[in-house]
């Protein structure tokens, strides 16, 4: 073999065995949805990984980051938004955190309902709810159950709420001051009473 060609086969071979880009996004902790595809024939990897070109722009791995603050902790609710009856794998940092829920019989395939919210309250598509403590965490997917499975395509939502953890001297000073409130209301109940 020439050595132009086998440098050519070599380039080739680097550009095959370089890992698609990945795309990360910084989920806000406001409770609002931010949402994610999954297409394996237009996916740069050819997976069905996350992706969505509104970050990317060139359908790389699309991931979701955050930190959680100590003292605080998380919900990080994913849902289907494509067609009824699609189930995603969640990982954070590449490990596995979980899956979305499977999906009751008789679901109907090939309903689509675009909104998250709407999806969140249809039995019809699948969704997880994930309690997370205090770290940096990034969030991804991967189609696991698709509802036509010549498709391996959809989509879906995700979104982040945090909230301070109460700490236990303010749940004990809260309790006594409920406790002094209900002696007070029965002291002033028995002297009515007389």
């Amino acid at each position: 073999m020439n050595k132009q060609l086998m440098a050519a086969a070599l380039a080739a071979a680097a550009v095959i065995a370089t890992p698609a880009h990945a795309t990360s996004v910084a989920l806000a902790a406001d409770g609002s949805w931010n949402e994610f595809d999954v297409d394996a024939m237009l996916s740069s990897d050819g997976g069905n990984g996350w992706i969505d070109e509104a970050y990317a722009g060139d359908d790389s791995a699309l991931t979701f980051t955050f930190t959680i603050a100590a003292g605080n902790h998380g919900t990080l609710t994913i849902v289907d938004t494509g067609f009824a009856g699609d189930t995603f794998t969640i990982t954070n940092s590449g490990a596995f955190l979980g899956t979305t829920s499977s999906v009751a019989a008789g679901t109907s395939a090939g309903a689509l309902v675009f909104d998250a919210n709407d999806a969140l309250a249809n039995p019809a598509y699948s969704n997880g709810v994930f309690t997370l403590g205090a770290g940096t965490y990034s969030i991804g997917g991967a189609l696991l159950q698709s509802v036509d499975g010549d498709l391996d395509a959809t989509s879906g939502a995700v979104r982040l709420s945090v909230s301070a953890i109460p700490e236990p001297a303010n749940a004990a000073l809260m309790i006594a001051g409920l406790a002094a409130v209900a002696a007070l209301a029965r002291r002033r109940k028995s002297s009515t009473q007389i």
